[in-house]
């Protein structure tokens, strides 16, 4: 007889034995399911062109035709088992599954797209996360077109960029009218050219005298926005400043500066040109890093200075921005809020626990 196999031969065996059941322990795990009609997925486990009772090669018309007889046959509302109705359809309950079975049918094979995924699932069932992915995504996809929702995200933005620039430039209006020195200006145009005058004249008898102060008042205002050129952040809202503008007219705007760049780097890299005043005022508002609002809204004396003092040679800047940060640091030194504060950085400084009882 066969000898007995000792603790030894066992276990091996036993090895032997778990080497060959482990692929077949992970099948069930990585199975999929071996039709391409699931659960889940369009008409679940039914054929959609079954439930409809058309061939795959039906046409638009005749799908929509077999919808509208299934629909009127099964709506819940009108629904009446007939003798010998079997399958869907054969209690209220069962009908109305019926009815959102035949639509859910009708959704997926009207539309070409929806129609093209269901029949690839058909016939490639095996690709059974890919089927789910696209459905979902489908489903799933935002019915607004995205680029309406941009398009009316930066009309949104431009209004309010707008309504925002102008509020603030009538604001400064507002505040230069209050301002003797231009208040006195604009006075005096006003009486020049008679409008005060005609004011009052055709205010009387007919209007109160606030309103007729108030019309004098839009007079002097109206005198400072024609007189004065407010810069910067204050300044008269242009169009072609609103976001929706830059975006339609970004591509212009970067051809003017390739055609500029390319210009400048012919006349002034390449031939050797001396800079003009547009230029060097330009290389002097890049060596500040100011941008050109910024830049424009200085006094004329303060860039006649910068051109006098020849700012747009590096080492002529340099010693320029040295001698602003010293005299900077002297104004600091001399400030009286400035001492205080460094004083109390000196001996207190933030977030230092005192017992003073004062």
């Amino acid at each position: 007889g066969a000898p007995p196999a000792g603790p030894g031969g066992a276990g091996a065996a036993a090895r032997r034995w778990s080497a060959l059941l482990s692929p077949l322990l992970l099948v069930p795990l990585l199975a999929r399911p071996a039709g391409a009609l699931v659960e889940g997925l369009y008409c679940g486990t039914r054929d959609c062109y079954e439930v409809l009772g058309v061939s795959r090669t039906a046409g638009k018309a005749e799908i929509a035709r077999a919808y509208r007889q299934l629909a009127r046959r099964y709506h819940p509302d009108r629904y009446r088992p007939e003798p010998g109705d079997e399958g869907l359809g054969r209690t209220p309950q069962s009908a109305e599954e019926a009815f959102l079975l035949v639509a859910t049918a009708y959704e997926t094979l009207k539309d070409e797209e929806t129609r093209k995924d269901y029949d690839y699932m058909l016939d490639h069932p095996e690709e059974y996360y890919s089927h789910y992915y696209h459905y979902y995504r489908k489903r799933l996809a935002p019915t607004v077109d995205v680029r309406i929702v941009i398009l009316v995200s930066v009309c949104a933005i431009s209004m309010f960029q707008f309504f925002s620039w102008w509020n603030s430039y009538n604001k400064a209006i507002s505040y230069l009218a209050t301002v003797p020195k231009y208040r006195i200006q604009a006075t005096e145009i006003a009486k020049q050219q008679g409008l005060l005058k005609k004011a009052k004249e055709k205010g009387r008898n007919k209007k109160s005298k606030e309103e007729i102060r108030d019309e004098e008042e839009n007079i002097i205002k109206n005198i400072i926005k024609s007189k004065i050129d407010i810069k910067g952040g204050y300044q008269k809202p242009q169009i072609r400043d609103l976001l929706l503008f830059q975006i339609v007219l970004a591509p212009f705007h970067l051809c003017s500066y390739i055609v500029w760049y390319c210009r400048w780097i012919y006349n002034f890299n390449i031939k050797g040109k001396e800079y003009g005043e547009e230029e060097r005022l330009y290389i002097i508002r890049k060596s500040m890093k100011m941008s050109k609002s910024q830049f424009d809204s200085l006094e004329d004396h303060q860039k006649e200075t910068f051109l006098k003092r020849e700012l747009w040679i590096k080492e002529n800047y340099e010693v320029y921005k040295q001698e602003q940060e010293e005299e900077l640091k002297k104004k600091l030194a001399n400030d009286p809020r400035w001492k205080r504060y460094r004083r109390w950085m000196k001996n207190e400084g933030p977030g230092r626990l005192t017992f003073v009882d004062d």
